[in-house]
């Protein structure tokens, strides 16, 4: 019984899917394949894996228009499936593009297939859960179950990635304390992070843009300028 997750591999390489898979198989992992976007999308329609694997460079449908028609089609009760960029893009926009779409890690070719195991069981051990201690918090409109893994805001449910949840919920955790982007990297994503901060920077313009009444002016995430952001509760509902 396969008890460690199920990674669905998108890449045209067929070298490439074949040692991933065995590095990934040896780990514990379910693993599938997809050659291009397409047959990646009927993969997932016969069964949603716990995290993908792909390659920003497909024949027919690039990685990043299968990304965004994936988080297109997110839901409350189907969120985003987690996901990690490979690619031999190694240009800061490319990483930040990749970021911007709901991305959880974004890891440049050639690479380490130790070092991607790693980084998909990081990637999982964030998104598939937390402590039962864990207790839901309401702050004024916004609330957030960890439990569930669900935040509502007036009532309706907002849909978020695994990042998006995992930093909103750290952040909330602490009201009033300022963390630094490298602070935010190390407690969120919980690893090593071989990029830049600049994903920091895109998941709270993208958690502003969910959870906010006003984006540019945000009352919940606060920047504190030449440090990095706090979490700032309503003091009533």
């Amino acid at each position: 019984m396969n008890r460690a997750g199920s990674v669905l591999i998108v890449d045209d390489e067929k070298t490439l899917r074949e040692v991933v898979r065995r590095y990934l198989e040896l780990d514990g992992f379910q693993v599938w394949e997809a050659e291009t976007g397409p047959e990646a999308l009927e993969r997932i329609a016969a069964g949603r894996p716990d995290l993908i694997l792909l390659d920003v460079m497909l024949p027919g449908l690039d990685g990043f228009a299968l990304a965004r028609r994936l988080n297109a089609e997110a839901t409350p009760n189907a969120p985003a499936i987690p996901i990690i960029f490979l690619t031999a893009r190694k240009d800061e926009m490319d990483r930040i593009a990749g970021f911007d779409l709901g991305a959880d890690d974004y890891v440049t070719k050639p690479f380490s297939p130790r070092e991607l195991v790693a980084r998909v069981r990081a990637v999982l051990r964030r998104s598939g859960g937390l402590a039962q201690g864990d207790t839901p918090l309401e702050m004024g409109r916004l609330g957030i179950d960890p439990r569930s893994r669900t935040v509502t805001l007036t009532g309706q449910t907002v849909a978020l990635t695994a990042k998006e949840f995992d930093l909103l919920w750290f952040l909330a955790r602490h009201p009033q304390q300022v963390f630094s982007r490298t602070q935010l990297l190390d407690n969120v994503w919980g690893y090593e992070f071989y990029g830049d901060e600049s994903t920091v920077t895109v998941h709270i313009r993208r958690l502003r843009e969910k959870i906010e009444p006003d984006a540019s002016k945000p009352t919940y995430i606060q920047t504190v300028w030449g440090i990095g952001y706090k979490f700032d509760p309503p003091e009533s509902a």
